[in-house]
């Protein structure tokens, strides 16, 4: 049982002489009858699939049938879960705590492969079953921590703990697996644990609505334009691109921009037509506040909802209760990291306001930067001092040849990784790749899948997922996918991407090598299931191997001339990377900022106007958010209102201090050398949750995070 995600999704030992290791022979999944009194799976999940790593067979069943093979595997745990509770034998660390890590693995190899279609090509069919399933899902969660008798067996484990001899992972896993019962209610009464459920089911209810409202209204906002002289600034391919959509969207003639799932679109920062970029900022961040896809009222309650946990837990807000297992441990400290840059970064986000207005003035403009001003002037700025075109770059950017050129490169150097591609494992959409990825040693390591394209039926940003977990309990190798939103190319067009697509692609391929390094023995404890502040280092750590030399000469070639592309372009990307750190790093720490004012709040204090309550919040940050705008604001910020961030989007910040410190160690040593690679897999990146994050910090770079690195990289420092 996956613990730690099902605390988080929508996510024994009595005597000192009893054995603390588990059984060490991995489950022969497949072969196994259920035990007496477990429901026989029948569902195409029942059974590990025969494809290669077990990856999921996504031609085996219809959307229609993952929600009855879902529902299914609900009863499925929920009867395993039982027998463990119910058993007679004193409980021990084997039968107790190995056992709840043996439990519902039909459960998650259905989820694993629903989720991502829900995320990555949702439709109708699909977004009906989440609904209906958000709720069932939570109650399963119930079911498990709140379940007395199994909650006993745990606590009487844990409370001998200073009797035995444990090695480190198990030690791990029963201090983890107590802190999550405890956390998700096990130690309230009967009527606080009542109400708990009530409120864990009304929530993972919104938190499956609000997501597919956020897709919705990003997809209805798009904008539509007469005439091809008021997108004036954008490339052919792009102006063809539009004009591709608005014909799908039976508008000939016309020319639609999609949104993005960020409050500043790309296309502000080459749109001449000042009116054209008013529009566009409008319909991006005006979107979900009203109309068939207003998501207010749902987060008036989600608010609402939460500040009751609070004090159904007797603490002082919702953030205190939701970061337990936070590195940074409590609210406090971390709004304390952040408050500390808001000086520094205000005094940026004037100078660089006042360069901006003094721009349109010499070009004789009448009026002062707005917020759709700022990206387009920034730009024609950052060209005008580091001769840096944006479009002239992508050029050099294709989005295969950066993966496999790139991204699977820099993994081969430092790593020793090679990849294979492969056609005969079949995906959940057409224009996925699937790869074979080998160790070092020649071994089978993984397998990846890459979806890179933006869609209207996916979901904005970037992300990896498994479809397979690693476990050496249960003989599983894992099986991870990462998923982009690049646009998608004209017809006859190539697939080109920016230079912060191809750093997202290095970000998510982090998170995948922290997947596919796992090499634990519990499923809870393996590769990325670790903290919210924590997970987002691996990644962050690895997006500057995108501007090494040796790796960037290797994918970065012209698509049509196969030229290099020129050191002086690779020297402008690098002099212009603490530009416009006011706008870019604003938005960011805005959004964390107010992620952390709507989980501040108080029990009883969640507001009844959402709006208003946002307006004050931002106001009362010290930072110029008229002109910087939060990078989602409260209506789309599907992060903290779908996506498991809440309270914990400052996470993006504090992993870029440890990545940016860490990245430091790793030039003072010798750079991407295969000793470095090594040494970075064996003391985090293959570590998943079997130690300590603060001692795996230490034994990486042999000293406690600094924030230098970090404040130097943002041009924050003096």
């Amino acid at each position: 049982m996956k613990t730690r995600l099902l605390a988080s999704s929508m996510l024994a030992i009595m005597t000192a002489a009893c054995a603390t290791t588990p059984d060490s022979a991995p489950m022969d999944v497949a072969s196994s009858p259920p035990a007496p009194g477990v429901p026989e799976a029948t569902s195409a999940f029942a059974e590990l699939s025969t494809l290669p790593f077990h990856a999921p067979d996504f031609t085996a069943l219809s959307d229609a049938d993952y929600q009855p093979a879902i529902e299914e595997a609900i009863a499925i745990q929920i009867a395993e879960i039982e027998q463990i509770a119910n058993n007679p034998e004193p409980p021990t660390f084997s039968n107790t705590i190995v056992a709840m890590e043996r439990t519902g693995q039909v459960y998650s190899r259905a989820t694993a492969a629903f989720d991502q279609k829900v995320s990555a090509d949702i439709n109708d069919t699909l977004a009906a079953a989440d609904e209906a399933l958000a709720p069932q899902r939570a109650a399963l969660s119930d079911a498990i921590y709140l379940n007395p008798k199994l909650f006993a067996r745990v606590k009487a484990i844990y409370d001998n703990r200073a009797a035995m001899s444990m090695i480190r992972e198990d030690a791990m896993l029963l201090e983890t697996t107590y802190a999550d019962f405890v956390h998700n209610g096990a130690l309230l009464s009967d009527a606080a644990k009542a109400e708990l459920k009530q409120i864990n089911g009304r929530l993972s209810e919104l938190g499956a609505q609000i997501p597919q409202r956020i897709t919705e209204g990003q997809a209805d906002a798009a904008l539509t334009v007469d005439t091809v002289e008021e997108l004036s600034g954008l490339s052919e391919g792009q102006i063809a691109a539009a004009a591709a959509a608005a014909e799908e969207a039976g508008m000939p003639g016309k020319y639609v921009l999609a949104m993005t799932n960020t409050t500043s679109h790309p296309l502000l920062s080459q749109l001449n037509n000042r009116t054209t970029r008013e529009r566009l900022y409008r319909a991006n961040s005006t979107r979900n506040y009203a109309g068939d896809n207003e998501t207010v009222d749902m987060i008036r309650e989600v608010v609402e909802l939460r500040t009751r946990v609070a004090r159904i837990f007797g603490t002082p807000d919702y953030a205190t209760w939701q970061m337990y297992d936070r590195m940074a441990k409590t609210p406090e400290r971390a709004i304390g990291f952040m408050e500390e840059m808001v000086p520094a970064l205000r005094a940026t986000q004037e100078r660089e306001a006042a360069a901006i207005n003094a721009m349109i003035e010499r070009e004789g403009g009448d009026f002062t930067v707005q917020p759709w001003d700022w990206p387009y002037y920034a730009e024609k700025i950052r060209q005008e001092r580091y001769a840096l075109d944006n479009e002239a770059i992508k050029q050099y950017f294709v989005v295969d040849r950066v993966l496999e050129d790139g991204v699977f490169f820099m993994a081969n150097k430092l790593y020793g990784l090679t990849f294979e591609k492969r056609t005969d494992i079949p995906v959940y959409r057409e224009g996925v790749s699937v790869y074979t990825v080998f160790d070092a040693d020649g071994s089978e390591l993984a397998l990846f899948y890459f979806d890179p394209f933006q869609r209207d039926s996916k979901g904005g940003g970037a992300w990896m997922n498994n479809f397979v977990e690693q476990s050496h309990l249960l003989g599983l190798k894992p099986v991870i996918a990462n998923t982009l939103n690049v646009a998608p190319p004209a017809a006859g067009q190539p697939a080109l991407m920016t230079w912060d697509d191809v750093t997202t692609t290095f970000h998510e391929f982090g998170h995948a090598l922290h997947g596919m390094f796992a090499d634990q023995q519990y499923p809870s404890l393996s590769g990325t299931n670790t903290a919210r502040d924590w997970v987002e280092f691996p990644s962050q750590f690895h997006e500057p191997f995108a501007a090494v030399p040796e790796v960037l000469q290797n994918y970065a070639k012209h698509w049509q001339t196969g030229e290099t592309i020129p050191m002086e372009m690779v020297e402008a990307i690098d002099r212009a990377s603490k530009f416009n750190q006011g706008y870019d790093f604003g938005e960011l720490l805005t959004a964390q900022l107010l992620d952390m004012k709507w989980h501040s709040l108080a029990p009883g204090e969640a507001p009844s106007d959402v709006v208003g309550f946002e307006r004050e919040a931002l106001e009362s940050l010290g930072l110029r958010t008229d002109l910087v705008p939060p990078r989602y604001y409260t209506p789309y910020f599907r992060h903290i209102f779908g996506h498991g961030y809440q309270a914990g989007y400052y996470a993006y910040t504090w992993t870029n201090m440890l990545a940016k410190d860490g990245y430091a160690w790793v030039e003072d040593n010798g750079g991407m050398t295969r000793a470095n690679g090594d040494h970075i897999r064996a003391t985090f990146l293959g570590q998943g949750h079997s130690n300590s994050y603060e001692q795996m910090y230490r034994d990486f770079t042999g000293h406690d995070p600094e924030v230098g690195p970090l404040l130097e990289s943002l041009g924050l420092t003096d």
